[in-house]
């Protein structure tokens, strides 16, 4: 009827008729309706789809809360809190840190809350002041080439290129890092003194740890007295308040739905059955692994050549950069576990926050089973800390086992003393204790609590995207190991990956979760620049991935530099790895120079540092004539300090300058990339 209207007022003059017609209103009418209601599905639906899931990365704030509320102030506000404990984590350790610390505040009436800086607005922190006794810590990691953390990365940059009035901000930081590094806990230090020069307080002085020590002793030890200054600059005192307050809450979930139940997905439900891009940490790929061959030709130990994969994920990476792998933990240990617990590993579970207000809902991807939690998402082969001592003390019926606990989780000399040499020096993990103090049963649910959460194994890429665009390698050594309790403890990555192989056959190929970390250890920009690469064992592994990638430029037509590499092993007819590739690079001329070091093929050991001490001539025509680049892997305690060294006397004497002048050109270098380490301790 409406249409047969609407072609009738069409036939008539328009002057008879008004200017807007009804069936022109009812038109538009359904047009704005229309439009409404595709706007705000759309838009409903892209928040829905930006929303993160439950993540890896433990945070007290997340991005959902973010999205309604991205202020940690009106958090703190709202919830009566005077306590906020932010952490800049690569591995966990600084978010399990600052856990500890928040819950500890209540013994001073300091309500606490962890919060990751990567899911706040940290200019907010100019609002602290209006809280009462209000106090932020930072719980800061290094890492890398002084690096922050990823999720740390946003604030460390707010901070250099900002100027915020802090004042009123009272604040302490405690730095993680490793001496073995030149950078040690830079990234701690700057913030410490950012905060500083921005009118913040510092309520106690800085804290460094050094994870090439006993880091947890250096926390303790500040934690300690950073409470002691707490209450001196608040004139409070301590409740007196030690027991232990579970911060989750078993839920059994029996009745729960088999396809609701997680069985091993880092964030999202059935994420390995429905793979979605973009992968990262949170979103790891399910890779098939294509190539599990082993590269020592005889002798006892394994190096395996392994490549992941990745057509069809739309993965892309660059020459240098880390492939992250997500292990899991062996069936023989999770299995021990369950029959000293006397547990039943396959029973439905949860644990929910106590606190109500929490964002953190639960510890890991729950619901699972203990198995599952034990297997994927729980760290059972490191050594447990000492808080974990403390709180198996309840749990002990041996009076004997009972005092061992607390004379551990005490910060008495006798008490560091005993937890360093029974755990860090026996090596035992969680299983091992449980073993060794049999009268500890501890819940499962509260054991699954306290253990920290299994972290992602980092491999530098021994591929070029040139050559290799549909795969990534990577060199690994097995790691097996023999403890003074005379167990043997196994690397948790390697060996999974030593079972992963793959079969010429029909059979569905092995796979692993994986994903892409982007690096700063680079080529130079151009193909000519010459370049010296120092890696002996598997540090040559990032070198493979350079020298492939010249070689490809040179196949193309273009010029390249000089490229020099300095590798060693123990024995060229053991552990040469690699051998005829780089013979036949020096063949066709890609690489330049190839010298190796076998340090036990001959009565006196024989390291790359004593060549490069040999070559002094060669390094400084580098480095010094030609501005070339240096680049060194492996060995970050000995290897890499003693690299350091040795180019610093080069400098100085080829360069004919002071010490202190060559160690101002060693800097310079570094600061302008040309000399870059890839380093591990």
């Amino acid at each position: 009827m409406e249409n047969s209207e609407g072609v009738k007022i069409e036939s008539t003059v328009v002057t008879e008729e008004p200017l807007i017609s009804a069936l022109d209103i009812a038109l538009f009418v359904v047009i704005i309706t229309v439009a409404y209601f595709w706007y705000f599905k759309r838009d409903k639906q892209s928040s829905s789809s930006e929303k993160k899931p439950y993540t890896i990365q433990p945070s007290s704030l997340s991005s959902i809360e973010q999205t309604s509320n991205s202020s940690f102030i009106k958090k703190l506000k709202s919830t009566g809190r005077s306590l906020v404990v932010f952490y800049g984590s690569q591995t966990g350790t600084a978010e399990e840190f600052a856990g500890r610390i928040a819950k500890e505040g209540a013994r001073y009436k300091m309500k606490g809350m962890v919060a990751d800086p990567e899911e706040c607005d940290m200019a907010d922190l100019v609002e602290m002041k209006e809280i009462q006794k209000s106090l932020a810590i930072f719980c800061i990691a290094t890492y890398g080439e002084g690096d922050p953390t990823d999720n740390a990365m946003d604030f460390y940059e707010w901070l250099q290129n900002g100027d915020a009035d802090l004042e009123g901000l009272n604040y302490a930081v405690f730095g993680l890092g490793n001496k073995t590094y030149e950078h040690y806990n830079e990234i701690a230090i700057y913030i410490d003194q950012r905060l500083e020069e921005l009118g913040a307080t510092r309520v106690h002085e800085i804290g460094l740890g050094d994870d090439d020590a006993n880091i947890e002793d250096d926390f303790v030890s500040w934690k300690e007295k950073l409470w002691e200054s707490v209450c001196s600059h608040y004139g409070i005192e301590e409740t007196g308040e030690e027991s232990n307050i579970r911060q989750y809450k078993l839920v059994d979930c029996s009745e729960v739905l088999p396809e609701r139940i997680f069985s091993g997905e880092i964030s999202r439900l059935k994420s390995y059955e429905n793979q979605r891009f973009p992968f990262d940490v949170k979103n790891p790929y399910l890779s098939k692994i294509a190539v599990n061959r082993e590269l020592h030709k005889s002798g006892d130990r394994s190096c395996m050549h392994i490549e992941f994969d990745i057509d069809g994920s739309k993965m892309r990476y660059d020459t240098g950069d880390h492939v992250a792998v997500y292990p899991k933990n062996s069936s023989e240990l999770v299995d021990k576990i369950g029959e000293l617990l006397n547990a039943d590993l396959d029973a439905v579970f949860s644990l929910l926050n106590t606190d109500e207000e929490s964002s953190k809902k639960h510890p890991f991807p729950c619901p699972c089973t203990y198995r599952t939690a034990l297997t994927y998402y729980l760290d059972i082969t490191s050594n447990p800390r000492t808080h974990i001592m403390k709180e198996l003390i309840e749990y002990a019926s041996d009076p004997k086992d009972q005092e061992k606990l607390k004379l551990m989780a005490s910060s008495t000399p006798e008490g560091k003393k005993e937890f360093h040499e029974w755990i860090l020096r026996d090596n035992r993990n969680i299983v091992h204790i449980l073993e060794d103090l049999p009268s500890v049963k501890p819940d499962l649910d509260h054991l699954c609590e306290l253990l920290p959460r299994l972290q992602c194994r980092y491999y530098s890429i021994s591929s070029s995207p040139k050559v290799y665009p549909k795969s990534i390698h990577i060199t690994a050594v097995l790691v097996n190991y023999a403890t003074p309790t005379n167990r043997v403890n196994k690397g948790v990555a390697t060996n999974l990956l030593a079972q992963l192989i793959p079969t010429n056959d029909e059979l569905p190929q092995p796979t692993i979760p994986i994903y892409i970390r982007r690096s700063q250890f680079r080529l130079p920009p151009k193909s000519q620049t010459p370049i010296i690469m120092i890696g002996p064992g598997t540090g040559l592994a990032p070198f493979r991935g350079f020298i492939q990638e010249r070689d490809y430029a040179r196949k193309e037509g273009r010029e390249i530099g000089e490229m020099v590499l300095y590798f060693g092993c123990r024995k060229k007819d053991e552990d040469f790895i690699y051998e005829n590739e780089l013979q036949e690079y020096v063949a066709n001329g890609t690489l330049t120079k190839l010298h190796l070091a076998f340090s036990r093929d001959q009565p006196e050991k024989k390291y790359v540092t004593h060549l490069l001490e040999q070559n002094a001539d060669e390094l400084w025509n580098i480095i010094g004539e030609k501005s070339g680049h240096l680049y060194v892997c492996g060995d970050a305690r000995s290897m890499a300090k003693d690299v350091h060294s040795i180019i610093v006397k080069v400098v100085m004497e080829k360069g004919q300058v002071t010490n202190s002048q060559a160690l101002n050109y060693v800097k310079k270098m570094e600061q302008q990339k040309r000399y870059s380490a890839d380093v591990w301790s």
